[in-house]
């Protein structure tokens, strides 16, 4: 009888324990130890396991689990003597900003006094006896919502301090998320607060903490080091195309189909990886979504599930405010071809809006573009050939732009029936009406002379408004067409049932009122 396959559960024992459907990761406890590295920063994209991972280890290490052996014992890292006999020995501290979202520094800051309270809330029993002198427990008692930022800065250090005289032994620090807050003062506007006060609990927490044993650190983005990590030179970043740990995370092919075997859905394997499948992590190159997989295994319905779990509001306005290369290169995307670009993969939130390969980064990072290669070029710099994920990624990118080129007024449906039915009026009006709400003169072109630039960006526009009509028609593109070829053909799938269409963009000549041509 197959498992269920329950959805949303991050307690690593609950799942053990109630038999639910689970993919053995543990032998990323003994790669990981193995490794001896002292702070690990780990980036995979949401919803591909980071926080089960971080529970796992906290429940395998933690001595709150010392009574937990069972939960590992029919799992593979229970095969290994030298493991069995580091389960639930060493202090741990476990804390997560995945909730540290807030339209305002201040706002923000309060969220992490809370997370800091509750930490020292779970750990009051240091304060009994003798072990912390009247200062030290003045400043246990000082951790509240409201402290100043110098105290909430020193708190996972001084904790570690406490713990270490408490068990004897060094804690292991693990916090999963540690880039949301990051990500929220981006957005917020108030991001050089937001990052000089998590530098601040970085360097005393990881840096100068002579009371830590190891720590793990996930997120989905690996944030610039000067922003945050600052001179912290112990920090090993694991992130997509890392070759360590490129298992850990995410489901590999083998084990999808031993699941759809489990649940009596081989059949639809092809399909599944057509949707679920593309994710490459190190130099595995099918990765499974584990959570469009989970939802799959409980719906047995083929659907965008990832792609809706959290808001793409900043992918969203980066594209659109791109300018005019950046959807063109969408475009070439959403048509199944490849992106070559020279980038690194550390973000540097501050250049988000004036450096396109940062936004290249952002999307790879966050799982919605996949590394099919990257190398050195002669220069030196690392080049990257970049392509969409699957096709849940590449129906959020459909659904995108389509709500970039469409207004209360008009539905992108309307242009595309005007299309089929050679409606030109109405096609020019449409056009007039979107361009004067959406497009700047950054899209367009800035001088009239720039012939080619405005031309094609509305050739990608208007490619974005008919991809809804992919199931009807096999869509071309040939924007480097030149003069006397098309620029787009539109060949039906069915030609019984549908004309052919060929479009050409051209730009009009204000003087003469004509299309635009050079001398």
């Amino acid at each position: 009888m197959a498992r269920r396959a329950a959805i949303g559960i991050q307690d690593f024992g609950k799942i053990i324990k109630n038999n639910c459907f689970y993919v053995d990761k543990t032998l990323f406890i003994k790669e990981w130890w193995d490794s001896m590295d002292d702070v690990t920063l780990i980036t995979r994209p949401r919803r591909f396991g980071k926080t089960l991972t971080m529970s796992m280890l906290e429940q395998f290490f933690s001595v709150n689990y010392a009574q937990e052996r069972a939960v590992f014992e029919t799992l593979q890292i229970w095969q290994h003597a030298k493991y069995r006999s580091l389960q639930g020995t060493y202090p741990v501290i476990f804390l997560s900003f995945s909730r540290v979202k807030g339209n305002h520094y201040r706002h923000t800051r309060m969220i992490l006094n809370q997370i800091f309270t509750e930490l020292y809330e779970r750990n009051r029993y240091l304060l009994h006896g003798d072990l912390l002198s009247a200062t030290e427990k003045n400043y246990f008692m000082q951790i509240c919502d409201t402290m100043e930022e110098h105290t909430a800065e020193a708190a996972i250090h001084r904790l570690s301090e406490f713990m270490y005289r408490y068990y004897g032994k060094k804690p292991l620090i693990l916090l999963d998320e540690y880039d949301t807050p990051l990500q929220e003062a981006y957005l917020g506007g108030y991001w050089e607060e937001m990052a000089a006060f998590i530098r601040g609990i970085f360097n005393a927490s990881f840096k100068d903490n002579p009371y830590m044993e190891r720590a793990v650190l996930t997120g989905i983005t690996r944030v610039s080091k000067e922003s945050v990590f600052s001179d912290l030179n112990h920090l090993k970043m694991i992130t997509t195309t890392s070759k360590k740990y490129e298992t850990a995370f995410g489901f590999t092919e083998k084990e999808v189909l031993a699941a759809l075997e489990e649940f009596g859905l081989s059949d639809q394997k092809q399909e599944v990886k057509c949707w679920y499948d593309g994710f490459r992590f190190g130099n595995h190159d099918s990765i499974y979504n584990p959570w469009s997989i989970l939802n799959f295994l409980d719906e047995k319905e083929l659907k965008a599930f990832w792609v809706n779990t959290s808001s793409n509001s900043m992918v969203g306005q980066l594209i659109h405010d791109g300018g005019m290369e950046m959807k063109l290169v969408m475009e070439d995307l959403l048509m199944g071809r490849e992106f070559r670009t020279q980038m690194d993969e550390e973000i540097v939130f501050k250049q988000l809006n004036k450096k396109k390969s940062a936004v290249w980064s952002l999307l790879l990072a966050s799982g919605y573009l996949k590394a099919l290669e990257v190398k050195q070029n002669d220069r030196g710099k690392q080049e990257y050939v970049l392509a969409l994920t699957n096709r849940e990624v590449r129906l959020m990118f459909d659904e995108m732009v389509m709500d970039w080129f469409s207004n209360k007024n008009l539905d992108y449906n309307d242009f595309s029936e005007a299309l089929l039915n050679g409606n030109k009026q109405f096609m020019n009006d449409y056009l007039n009406e979107i361009a004067q709400e959406t497009f700047s003169s950054f899209d367009t072109g800035y001088k009239p002379s720039a012939f080619k630039q405005p031309e094609n960006f509305y050739h990608g526009f208007t490619l974005g408004l008919i991809a809804g009509l992919r199931d009807l028609y096999h869509i071309t593109s040939n924007r480097e067409s030149g003069y006397g070829r098309y620029d787009v053909v539109m060949e039906p799938r069915d030609p019984t049932a549908h004309d052919g269409i060929i479009l050409e963009f051209k730009v009009r000549d204000p003087k003469r009122n004509l299309p635009y041509r050079k001398p």
